[in-house]
């Protein structure tokens, strides 16, 4: 076994010399072959047979000392392993470390040192196993998204051996705000106390702005005045540096920091005194190749480019203490990061032990970043039991009070909450929910003027709660799922990433990604969207359309003080990313800094469809975010009839109401998409930009229309409210109905045609039917396990089962179902598509259809639904030969309003009556 040596890249003179133990080690999986594994990632990440793995590894490797070294304080030092390492210096045992996410270190004994050195590393990695891995189950430690994403084992961080003086600075912790005066805290090792320090301020070209000196001891307190320090801010990244140094030259230490201050007042987040709003993304700190280890600094750079240009300027990272480079990227860039504890899944005693000792300890790694704005000690009530337990409710009060004691330049949220959990004691009164729109349209709004107007259930209903009433509202997670492009994603070989083969446990299936391709041709939608790239295209376009909605509705209530988009990127399966895992840009990358911005106009048609010819009203609106509008400033729109407002000089983290406006929708010909645009300037400059698409619908005809038999007199009323002649069944062209029974079923057999509005309110047996045919039955009395068996629903003719949405992975909330309609024959003049917009939210439907075979959907089913990755196929409209007649199905909720009230709905039934219209029946013999 060839262990290797590690090249020494030593800096001359420097007190402190680093030689870097990154690249290749032995690595060996419980007892299985020894092989080369490359330092530092997860071994899940390097060895596809050891993905799923938890269990117990080894890592060596060898090393000659340079030169000169054997006089120094040698320090073994890792960044990071998952989960617990037992470490060895040519086979004598250092120590041990508990923890995946934070470094630790050991001093080598001089006695232990030979010219080529050997080190060993035995990782274990538990599972859920008690009694395997009783000190430490996977339950009960940190370990964040690993529960959702797979395994992590191994040096996923870097490891170096360090010389260094045994005079020496151990840790340094700043704080420095408005004021503009520096307060550091510097502990010395025993060995230098009484040696004189010199502390030193530079900015960020070197300059030297303030110094003083100290006598170095165990624990001393400086505090020096900067004056004229520029504040670090969002897009302002003012960074300056501290270095303390022991006389002749024994040690040299030197920690960037900037001065800001972060607070909360009347419900308002305060950045260095001034109200600011948060457009936030969730990360989760995955990677392409390394899953958790990022691949290089670069890659992270140009990440937090890409966030920045869509707008963002904070990024919640999500349960994962990152690899400290996120953060120095982040202070550079000028961008919040608001950080989480990793969650356990079984809260015990221990658990709440490793929690508090990983925050510790992310606390004197991490506490002098300036980017790092906000703590969260849970998220959502993972391994708490806070709506049943007072014990657990108690705990997190007292751990957000000892949170605040230690660092109280941050902002500490106690649960970031969703339903049915809540806070008890916090900072940021955040919250998630999750609707996709238009499907769960009114939903989304409601909850969202509960949330804005201040709703009980954020906080515990069980007399325990300390709210002050003045926490600033943050919607801190929502978000709706469109998909990547898996060319993109492919290694260089073809092949796809290991993770296509994971999903399959979430979302009732919906959430594996592996043979998404196969599973659309099958269905056959490549007659829907052109092609699959192009369904790619509008499914993110659909992403697109449910951000702009729901980040709209938000800004409309000055009570809500900012956001965080789930997620910044797609993680494995999780296709809800504004980036792709391979950080590659949605197609509304360009487009979506318009709506994610400080000022942003809010336009609220009163239906996102109209009618050529009238007045289409629409309520006006323009929030502030960070930033003041001026007096003077006009808002202009066009589209239909142009026209302009002034707009009232606004404050920051306000909104102006401009009232409702009435714009005149050009007469047209044809049923088109009609785009409004809006213009926000004051001064000649251009403050803010948006539009919003209207279904535009020509002025309708009524010649040539089917008859209509309709025994339900108020279908029969609105048929011939859109001028439809109503018969007698046996002179109808289409027979309308919204379910049927035997009677009719026989008479469908017998060659008529039927339109079946099944909409859901008509009670039936999960079928279209109404009754329970007993010729359907079986022939013979069958029991089996005390049941009576009972037909499947498909066979109930017309064959076609009804189910409702709610309650099921086809709802729309996380994972996104994406509907389509496919504009061609009945339903060709049906403006925009395929996949269904905002027009479409008053007639989306509650049930769906199935009982279709894959086949079916490339001609039989004219609208339908897919989730996820491409599951669970359902149809929306669907046609059905029966005997010699047939039937066209449908869940399009049409009849809610007047006839032809909504242009949409008009439009549909028109093209179903046509559908079931033109069905090829036969009326002769056999």
């Amino acid at each position: 076994m060839n262990l290797g040596h590690a090249v020494a890249k030593v800096t001359e003179n420097a007190p402190r010399q680093s030689l870097s133990l990154d690249g290749v080690w032995q690595f060996r999986h419980e007892d299985g072959p020894w092989r080369e594994a490359h330092v530092p990632q997860p071994w899940q990440a390097e060895f596809s047979d050891l993905v799923d793995t938890f269990g117990r590894a080894v890592y060596k490797r060898s090393f000659a000392l340079p030169a000169g070294w054997e006089r120094k304080e040698l320090t073994l030092r890792f960044g990071a392993v998952s989960y617990h390492a037992e470490i060895f210096f040519n086979g004598t045992r250092l120590g041990a470390h508990e923890g995946a996410f934070l470094p630790f270190e050991f001093v080598v004994d001089a006695g232990q040192l030979r010219p080529t050195n050997e080190i060993e590393v035995r990782v274990t990695v538990p599972s859920a196993d008690h009694r395997a891995f009783p000190e430490f189950p996977f339950p009960e430690v940190p370990h964040g998204k690993i529960s959702w994403y797979g395994r992590i084992g191994g040096l996923w961080q870097s490891v170096s051996l360090q010389a260094r003086d045994a005079r020496r600075l151990e840790t340094v912790t700043i704080r420095a705000g408005m004021d503009r005066r520096l307060h550091a805290d510097l502990a010395f090792t025993a060995a230098a106390s009484g040696l004189p320090a010199h502390i030193l301020v530079r900015d960020a070209d070197g300059r030297a702005l303030t110094e003083t000196r100290v006598e170095a001891g165990t624990q001393v307190r400086v505090e020096l005045d900067v004056p004229g320090a520029k504040l670090w801010d969002i897009g302002e990244p003012n960074l300056y540096t501290l270095a303390v140094s022991l006389d002749d030259g024994v040690d040299l230490v030197e920690e960037r920091f900037g001065f800001r201050t972060i607070t909360t007042e009347g419900g308002r987040m305060m950045l260095n005194g001034r109200p600011i709003y948060m457009r936030g993304a969730l990360d989760q700190d995955y990677y392409p190749d390394g899953i958790y280890t990022p691949p290089s600094l670069d890659f992270l750079e140009d990440q937090a480019r890409k966030a920045i240009e869509l707008g963002l300027n904070t990024l919640r990272c999500h349960i994962k203490v990152p690899d400290p480079r996120y953060y120095d990227v982040a202070d550079r860039f000028g961008l919040l990061v608001w950080t989480e504890v990793p969650n356990v899944a079984s809260f015990t005693g221990d658990s709440a032990r490793r929690m508090r000792e990983t925050m510790v300890g992310i606390l004197a790694r991490d506490r002098n970043h300036p980017s790092i704005i906000a703590w969260t000690l849970i998220n959502e009530d993972w391994g708490t039991r806070l709506v049943e337990n007072a014990e657990h409710r108690e705990w997190l009060k007292q751990s957000f009070d000892w949170l605040k004691a230690e660092d109280p330049t941050r902002l500490v949220v106690d649960n970031s909450a969703c339903f049915p959990n809540f806070h008890v004691k916090t900072d940021l009164n955040d919250f998630h929910y999750y609707r996709s729109v238009p499907e769960r349209r009114q939903e989304w709004d409601d909850i969202t003027a509960q949330f804005a107007a201040g709703a009980d259930w954020t906080f515990s209903p069980l007399g325990d709660a300390e709210r002050r009433g003045d926490e600033p509202l943050i919607v801190s997670e929502f978000g709706v799922w469109g998909l990547p492009d898996p060319k993109k994603l492919r290694r260089e070989d073809g092949s796809e990433p290991d993770w296509f083969e994971t999903g399959a446990l979430w979302g009732d299936g919906v959430a594996l990604p592996h043979g998404i391709e196969e599973r659309f041709a099958a269905l056959d939608l490549h007659r829907t969207f052109g092609s699959f790239d192009a369904f790619i295209e509008q499914v993110q376009w659909y992403q697109f359309m449910n951000l702009r909605y729901q980040i709209e509705e938000m800004r409309r209530y000055p009570s809500i003080m900012g956001y965080v988009i789930t997620e910044l990127t797609d993680v494995h399966w999780e296709a809800n990313g504004l980036l792709d895992m391979e950080r590659n840009p949605r197609v509304f990358h360009d487009q979506f800094g318009t709506i994610n911005a400080d000022i942003v106009i809010v336009p609220r048609p009163d239906r996102y469809a109209a009618q050529a010819g009238q007045a289409l009203g629409l309520a006006l609106k323009v929030a502030s975010g960070g930033k003041h509008i001026p007096t003077g400033a006009t808002m202009s729109w066009s589209g239909g009839a142009s026209g302009s407002v002034p707009v009232p000089a606004t404050g920051p983290v306000s909104v102006a109401d401009l009232g409702q406006v009435s714009i005149s929708m050009p007469d047209v010909a044809d049923n088109q998409m009609l785009r409004l645009d809006f213009v926000l300037e004051a001064d000649g400059a251009v403050l803010a930009r948006n539009s919003c698409e209207i279904a535009l619908y020509a002025r309708r005809g009524q010649a040539g229309l089917a008859s209509i038999a309709a025994a339900d007199p108020q279908l029969a009323a609105f048929a011939s409210g859109l001028g439809y002649s109503v018969v007698q069944a046996a002179e109808a062209d289409v027979v309308l109905c919204h379910a049927v029974d035997g009677d009719d079923v026989e008479a469908i057999k017998a060659g008529a045609r039927y339109l079946i509005l099944a909409d859901g309110s008509v009670e039936t047996n999960r079928n279209l039917r109404t009754d329970m045919p007993p010729g359907e039955l079986p022939h013979r009395s069958i029991v089996a396990d005390g049941k009576k068996f009972r037909p499947s629903l498909d066979q109930h003719l017309p064959g076609i089962s009804l189910v409702e949405r709610d309650g099921t992975i086809w709802r729309g909330d996380w994972i996104a179902g994406f509907s389509w309609l496919r504009r061609e024959g009945a339903f060709a003049d049906i403006p925009g598509g395929p996949i269904f917009d905002l027009s479409f939210s008053d007639v989306v439907p509650h049930h769906l259809l199935t009982g279709f075979r894959p086949w079916e959907f490339g001609s039989n089913v004219s609208a339908g639904m897919v989730c996820g990755w491409v599951h669970k196929p359902a149809a929306i409209v669907g046609e059905k030969r029966v005997g010699r007649g047939g039937v066209v199905a449908t869940t399009f909720r049409l009849t809610r309003e007047a006839p032809g009230a909504d242009p949409v709905a008009a439009a549909l039934f028109d093209g179903l009556v046509q559908m079931a219209a033109d069905l090829k029946v036969d009326r002769g013999a056999f």
